[in-house]
Formats: structure tokens, C-alpha cells, sequence
């Protein structure tokens, strides 16, 4: 049995694999799952045997498909919690501070919040039916943090401004083309082409790898303490009217009436 609910987690040859493993949910993340993430990553820190980590999801409908819209509809969050508390920042930080490699492997779909957890991976390899882009503001929702700021510095402030303004999705050839992916290949093929980076980044000196993330993400830390100062304005918003009603037409099917809270 996993040590985990929502997450699997295994090494191979030298690369830890961490699947967020909710099918049925298109991979989307609660609580707990955000919760079996951090434990997975730190367990992945700690892990002798991994010199890099991949984050994909089972199957091969999704990568992730941001946070459980429907836990959100009928918990008013994203589901029970033993003491309460959304870790969706802290997640995002220790991706990044893990000193490590961390390979995005998009199986599918990955949007929201989803969209997020590949664009904060170091690099991203993607199946040629995987689709990007973001949908918070069409569910009463958002991200001022890394998901703005760090993707406007991969794709470019216009298009980071498309993506987040027209809730749209894109396909894996585009988002090759944007710089969101650094590689696209058959879905056949993914796995194969993950681990084969994974343990070429393994092969090499950690302690050089854990000093080039980390000058890497120096360069953009800034977008941290907005990062922080995002989840707490979201964590406000998200107990307004307008925030569940974004979240009660998503529910329902049916087109939000935004137009009320101009």
C-alpha cells in the first residue's frame, strides 16, 4: 500500500517519480493531495538513490487538472483537513528549493492550478495531446504568485497576460513554441524520454545541480513574497460572492454572471 492517498511515489534508476494519482478528478489536487505532494517532495530530498525527480499524473487524460471544483462546491474549500490549512504556497516553494531537478512529464491536461505545478518544474516534457492554459478567472479564482509573475518571465508578459485574460487552452505544440515546454513527444513515448533526462541529470554533480537551481530561482525570488501576499488575497477572496459564484456555475454547468460584481 502507498504511503500516500493521493500520490504515488517510486524510484527508478536513480530518478524519483512522483504521480499525483486521482484519474476520476483528472488528477485536480484537495487538500490532501497538496498535503501527499509536500511529503512526496521532501521524501524525494531526502531519497539517496533519486538525483532528479519527475512530477506527471496517472493516465493519460491529465497531468493535473488544477484544484477539485467540485470538493470546492460542496466543502466551500478543496475538502476536510485535519487542522484547516491550504498549502497550495508551500508547495510551490518547496519545488522549487528542493535541490534537485524537477521534470515536468504532461500526460494530458494541464490547467489551473496544474498549469502552475509544470510551470514552477525546471523543465517540462510534454505528450503531443497534453493542453495548457490557465481557467481561474472563469471559476472565481486565481494565482498572484509564481503562476503570474514566473510565467510571464518563461513566456512573456503578453503572453502570460493572454493566457491568464482569455482563460483559453493551448496545445503542446504551441506551448513548445512559447518556451512553456522544452520538449514534445508521443505519449508512448513520455515516460521513456522523462527518465532518460532524470538520470542524465542524475549521472551529474549534485552539489553543482543544487547550486544552479538555486542561482536560477535567486534571479526570480522576488516573486515569493508576492507569491505569499497572492495566496493570502486568494484565501480572502475565495469566501466572497463573486468567488463562489465563479465556483456554483462551474458546478452547475452553466455560465457565470461576473457582470454583477463590476
Amino acid at each position: 500500500m502507498s504511503e500516500f492517498q493521493d500520490v504515488l511515489y517510486e524510484t527508478r534508476n536513480g530518478v524519483a517519480w512522483i504521480t499525483i494519482n486521482r484519474p476520476e478528478r483528472y488528477n485536480a489536487f484537495r487538500m490532501q493531495t497538496i498535503d501527499d505532494l509536500i511529503g512526496a517532495f521532501r521524501k524525494a530530498w531526502g531519497d539517496k538513490e533519486a538525483g532528479a525527480i519527475v512530477l506527471t499524473g496517472t493516465g493519460e487524460k491529465a497531468f493535473c487538472a488544477g484544484g477539485d471544483q467540485k470538493e470546492r462546491y460542496e466543502h466551500g474549500d478543496y475538502g476536510d483537513h485535519a487542522i484547516g490549512l491550504f498549502e497550495g504556497y508551500n508547495l510551490h516553494r518547496l519545488m522549487r528549493d528542493v535541490p534537485k531537478p524537477v521534470i515536468a512529464a504532461v500526460n494530458g491536461f494541464a490547467i489551473g492550478g496544474g498549469h502552475i505545478l509544470h510551470v514552477i518544474c525546471d523543465v517540462s516534457i510534454a505528450a503531443e495531446h497534453a493542453r495548457f492554459g490557465q481557467a481561474g478567472p472563469r471559476v472565481g479564482s486565481f494565482e498572484g504568485g509564481f503562476g503570474a509573475g514566473y510565467l510571464a518571465r518563461v513566456v512573456g508578459e503578453k503572453r502570460a497576460r493572454e493566457i491568464w485574460f482569455l482563460c483559453e487552452q493551448y496545445d503542446a505544440q504551441t506551448a513548445e513554441r512559447w518556451g512553456l515546454v522544452n520538449r514534445v513527444v508521443p505519449m508512448s513515448e513520455l515516460h521513456a524520454a522523462a527518465q532518460e533526462w532524470g538520470e542524465k541529470m542524475a549521472a551529474l554533480s549534485p552539489t553543482a545541480l543544487k547550486f544552479l537551481k538555486h542561482a536560477f530561482n535567486a534571479d526570480t525570488e522576488q516573486m515569493a513574497g508576492i507569491g505569499r501576499l497572492g495566496f493570502s488575497g486568494f484565501q480572502a477572496y475565495e469566501e466572497s460572492p463573486e468567488a463562489r459564484e465563479g465556483n456554483a456555475a462551474f458546478a452547475e454547468k452553466r455560465k457565470p454572471e461576473f457582470w454583477r460584481y463590476r
